[in-house]
Order: C-alpha cells, then sequence, then structure tokens
C-alpha cells in the first residue's frame, strides 16, 4: 500500500494501484485524486478537502493553500 500526503490537509492517505498492491491484491480505492487547477498548478487533494474547494468558480492554488 502506497499514500501520500494531501496538499490540503496534509493527512497521508492510500494511493491505489502501483507494485505495492499487486502483490497484496488490495482492493481498495484510492482515498484521493491529482487535479490540475485552473492556473496550471498541480496538487494531490483527499475527497474531503476536494469537497471543500469554491465550486462558484475556478480554482487555484491560492484556495488549495487556504483548505
Amino acid at each position: 500500500m502506497s499514500s501520500q500526503p494531501c496538499d490540503g490537509c496534509g493527512r497521508r492517505v492510500r494511493i491505489a494501484g502501483g507494485i505495492g498492491d499487486f502483490w497484496s491484491f488490495a482492493g481498495e480505492s484510492s482515498g484521493g485524486i491529482d487535479l490540475e487547477l485552473a492556473d496550471g498548478s498541480d496538487h494531490f487533494l483527499c475527497f474531503d478537502c476536494v469537497e471543500r474547494l469554491p465550486d462558484d468558480r475556478e480554482v487555484t492554488a491560492a484556495d488549495v493553500r487556504a483548505l
């Protein structure tokens, strides 16, 4: 199992797939997602932080920092 810290809250979340899951046959899903934002920045966010992003405008790195 692999994990990665969320760029919003810092919590380590599970990343599905990869060689670690090959041997364990883990069937769990990922706990986050990589997003490319409107300003061209890339961030890995847990699903809780994704839900906290604004939905009334384009999301930027400033919104991730505000989490």
